[in-house]
């Protein structure tokens, strides 16, 4: 690895956004001792509040990085990075606002139009609008460049015809960004001709079909478009350049904490069982803590990078494979730690029987961490 190639740490005082922290918390402890929310693994995933969103966002904690004149805060990546830290590890319910907020926010500042930003980013900010993301497809599972769904050219706008799959949350959402081929595949550059679109998800031809997971609970969605029309001014970024596009959002949705933190609510439940003595004392707890404090670091790190406007994608698949495979492992410690006799009470139980549902789906979504580690491979320049 060459010294080009490393992220370096995060600059500045660590100790200045204990403030900020103590904000949060306080903030928290009253939620749940009013009873507002509750505590879950995977909350970014499956806990969806827009009442909690809306909550967030009266206290300037949603479109932290939008600048003032868009309706936002004009705050850093890394105070951004505080405040979605402490809610994952509380396990609070963000999924509502989570996509919009972590990946749409930084993609319409970097390619949205001035229409564009002037209609979304207040609208994100205020905990009104939410988003999905329209990449993965049928049968294509990481691989993005093997796009079938089509944009072509009509009156004042395009038509899109295709199915969008793994597409959370879009049976609630507004909209979500398109990712369709708009120039026939050329087999020797099957990364051009593509480009991204602003689709609203309530327009004509849009079909959104629930994809019902094995514990009854919908997160997941098919969505089928059939002609949706989207004017010109939805075009979001170049014509042309939607890989290039798709590539710079997922390096804000690889590296960010919950590819480390979704099951830490259960690792914190989990030494609060053994200090009450309800679980046997175990060092792999020591171990699993060393590890979420590395990837804190890392995490940190590239959220510097970006505030810099610095290339991270090696470094945020990094983050992403180490991240999602130790969020598996602790589900793995606490399942065999509790056993099925253990009294460990029903909210421990139900929090690690989520965990372990949600478990397989770690190191899958973002990019399976198979397809990740030749990312890795590709940007450390091995062969």
């Amino acid at each position: 690895m060459t010294p080009n190639r490393l992220v370096p740490p995060a600059a500045g005082d660590p100790t200045a956004s204990a403030p900020l922290r103590a904000q949060v918390r306080a903030f928290l402890a009253a939620q749940y001792a009013e009873g507002r929310i509750g505590r879950t693994a995977d909350s970014w995933l499956t806990g969806w509040d827009e009442d909690f969103s809306r909550a967030l966002a009266e206290h300037g904690w949603l479109g932290m990085t939008v600048p003032v004149e868009y309706g936002g805060h004009g705050r850093t990546h890394l105070e951004r990075f505080v405040v979605t830290e402490e809610l994952l590890a509380a396990g609070a319910p963000v999924a509502a606002h989570w996509i919009a907020d972590r990946q749409i926010v930084p993609s319409l500042l970097k390619y949205g139009t001035e229409e564009q930003k002037h209609t979304y980013l207040p609208a994100i900010a205020r905990g009104e609008c939410y988003f999905g993301i329209g990449m993965s497809e049928p049968d294509s599972g990481s691989d993005l460049a093997s796009v079938r769904t089509r944009a072509t050219r009509t009156d004042g706008g395009w038509s899109i015809t295709g199915t969008k799959v793994w597409t959370s949350g879009a049976h609630r959402a507004d909209a979500f960004i398109c990712l369709a081929r708009t120039e026939p595949v050329d087999p020797a550059h099957r990364h051009d001709g593509l480009s991204q679109f602003l689709v609203d998800l309530r327009s004509p031809g849009v079909d959104i079909r629930p994809i019902v997971s094995m514990n009854g609970e919908h997160h997941f969605n098919e969505v089928v478009l059939e002609q949706v029309f989207v004017a010109d001014d939805r075009v979001f970024g170049t014509l042309g350049n939607g890989w290039q596009q798709v590539t710079s959002e997922l390096s804000f949705e690889r590296s960010g904490p919950e590819r480390f933190l979704s099951t830490f609510p259960l690792l914190a439940a989990t030494a609060a069982q053994m200090a009450a003595g309800t679980l046997p004392r175990h060092t792999d707890l020591g171990r699993y803590l060393a590890r979420i404090t590395g990837l804190h670091e890392m995490s940190t790190a590239v959220a510097g990078a970006l505030e810099r406007r610095e290339p991270a994608d090696t470094a945020a698949a990094v983050v992403k494979v180490l991240g999602t495979t130790t969020e598996g492992d602790i589900a793995d410690f606490a399942d065999l730690l509790a056993g099925d006799g253990t009294p460990v009470g029903s909210e421990y139980r139900a929090m690690l029987g989520h965990a372990v549902v949600q478990r397989p789906g770690f190191t899958l979504r973002g990019g399976t961490n198979e397809v990740l580690r030749g990312v890795i491979a590709r940007g450390l320049g091995m062969r």
